[in-house]
C-alpha cells in the first residue's frame, strides 16, 4: 500500500504560504523614529490630523498628518491645516529645509517655531513623514477675511 500524498501536500502548502506571506514592515531607521517622536511632542498632529485633539490623540498613525477640513477662523480669514503627507512627498529634503526656514503663514500655525528647530531635527521630521507615505486629500484653500467658512471651524478672535 502506497502512503497518501496528503501530508506531503499539506506540508508543501504550508511552506509556500509561509514563503509568500507578507513580511512585517521594517522597523524605521533611527532618524525616522526620531522624526516620529518630534511630531508627537511638538503638537503637529493637533492641527494637521483630523479629529486628533477631539479624540485625545487616539487616531491611527495611518491617518496622521493628512490635514484637516476644520477651519481656523478669525478676522484675517480662515485657514486649514495642510496635508503634510502630500506636501512633503512632493518636495525634496532641501526644499523642505528652505520652506521651514522661510515660510510665513497665518494663525494658528506657529511658523516662526520652525526656524528654531535644528536642521537634523527638520530632516528627521521630513524622513518620518516620507516614511508614512502620501495619503489623504489636499486641505481646502484658505478663505479671505469677510468670507464665512463652512462648518466645521474654530473661531478664535483676538483678545485685546
Amino acid at each position: 500500500m502506497r502512503p497518501s500524498p496528503r501530508p506531503l501536500i499539506v506540508l508543501l502548502a504550508a511552506v509556500l504560504l509561509a514563503a509568500c506571506a507578507p513580511s512585517p514592515p521594517p522597523q524605521p531607521a533611527p532618524d525616522v523614529a526620531h522624526g516620529r517622536y518630534l511630531v508627537q511632542i511638538s503638537g503637529c498632529n493637533d492641527c494637521h490630523t483630523e479629529d486628533f485633539m477631539d479624540r485625545g490623540g487616539n487616531v491611527p498613525e495611518e491617518r496622521w498628518l493628512t490635514g484637516s477640513r476644520r477651519g481656523w477662523h478669525n478676522a484675517q480669514g480662515t485657514t486649514y491645516a495642510t496635508n503634510l503627507r502630500l506636501l512633503l512627498n512632493r518636495i525634496d529634503e532641501e526644499r523642505w529645509l528652505t520652506l521651514a526656514r522661510t515660510m510665513k503663514t497665518r494663525a494658528p500655525m506657529a511658523w516662526y517655531r520652525l526656524r528654531e528647530i535644528s536642521d537634523a531635527d527638520l530632516r528627521a521630521i521630513y524622513r518620518y513623514v516620507r516614511w508614512l507615505g502620501p495619503a489623504g486629500e489636499e486641505a481646502p484653500p484658505a478663505l479671505p477675511a469677510g468670507v464665512a467658512p463652512p462648518e466645521p471651524y474654530i473661531h478664535f478672535p483676538p483678545v485685546h
